[in-house]
């Protein structure tokens, strides 16, 4: 039905009581806000004269569904929104009178616009203008009663506007996380499907498999380095062992004990730096023998014990005629 063969004619009908009516038009289209549901919409056969529009169920005008005189009648367009797909017009009286039923006007549609030009085209011959401009006062009564209903229009705009921006967020909080995500998925697939496919017979293809196995100038570079230092090394532990396996260490001599010093000059006091005399004995024949080990007496030991035993005591040094002792001897 909607994709029925628009008529237009200029056929001469005669009807009872000998009026002639000049039919201009006839075709589909679609009347609004006739079903159970306002808000849908129904198609019709309509048929337009120069005094009348009437609509019928189907193209065989057996069953007239409604008659809708011309006289005084408005033409002007609806619009349907942003995303709307229909073409409407509609047919009004003036002074806000009910066309059909309890409509205060009968809102046509067509499939596209052409269509709608040329069904206005043909209201224009059967005598329906459009409508004109608001006159100035019917302007400045519009305004007021806005003026009245100025802060509930506030109200309501504010509330608008709260929707909007919280749904522009949730939108720009999807796409923030959602594109880079999908970027990401995109780039893996493309490399996953080259890897798969490509990547292969492009290797192939390159050339000499030998020349793509060949070491590049940058890694030989590394490597010539990595060599030089690792023979650097090798020869510094080299040196650092001969050193280490030739030099012979010499251990420190023990401490030489001075004690005696120290009791001789606090038993008979210091030497004249002037005085003159034979030097002391060496304190070495003062000493007394060391003790035997534990455990350790035998034969020998008490026989050498009896021998040191009949040995002469040492002799004292003689005293000198200034009666101070003589320096005692430093080792050397």
């Amino acid at each position: 039905m909607n994709n029925a063969e628009q008529q237009s004619s200029e056929v001469t009908k005669n009807k009872p009581g000998n009026k002639v009516s000049s039919v201009i038009r006839k075709g589909w289209l679609s009347l609004q806000n006739v079903t159970l549901l306002r808000g849908g919409s129904k198609d019709f056969w309509f048929v337009l004269n120069t005094e009348s529009l009437t609509w019928y169920k189907d193209d065989e005008e057996k069953e007239k569904r409604y008659v809708l005189l011309l006289d005084g009648l408005k033409i002007r367009d609806i619009e349907t929104g942003f995303f709307g797909k229909k073409h409407v017009f509609a047919l009004f009286y003036p002074d806000n009178r009910n066309v059909y039923k309890d409509y205060k006007q009968v809102e046509l549609c067509a499939e596209s616009a052409e269509l709608v030009d040329s069904w206005k085209a043909s209201f224009l011959r059967a005598g329906v203008y459009p409508s004109k401009a608001k006159s100035e006062k019917a302007e400045q009564s519009d305004n007021s009663s806005l003026d009245a209903s100025e802060p509930q229009l506030e109200r309501q705009v504010e509330i608008i506007r709260n929707l909007v921006d919280s749904y522009m967020k949730i939108v720009i909080k999807t796409q923030l996380d959602l594109v880079p995500k999908l970027l990401m998925h995109m780039l893996v697939n493309e490399i996953k499907t080259f890897l798969k496919g490509e990547l292969l017979p492009n290797l192939y293809q390159a050339g000499d498999l030998n020349s793509l196995m060949s070491e590049s100038l940058g890694v030989q570079q590394k490597r010539d380095e990595m060599v030089r230092v690792y023979d650097a090394m090798k020869e510094a532990l080299n040196i650092i062992s001969e050193v280490s396996m030739s030099t012979v260490s010499t251990p420190i001599p023990p401490p030489v004990n001075d004690d005696w010093l120290q009791n001789d000059n606090s038993a008979g006091g210091l030497a004249a730096p002037g005085s003159t005399g034979p030097p002391p004995p060496s304190p070495t024949a003062n000493r007394r023998p060391p003790p035997p080990p534990p455990g350790g007496w035998n034969a020998s030991n008490t026989g050498s014990i009896k021998g040191s035993a009949s040995r002469q005591p040492p002799s004292v040094p003689s005293k000198t005629g200034s009666g101070q002792l003589p320096s005692p001897l430093i080792p050397q």
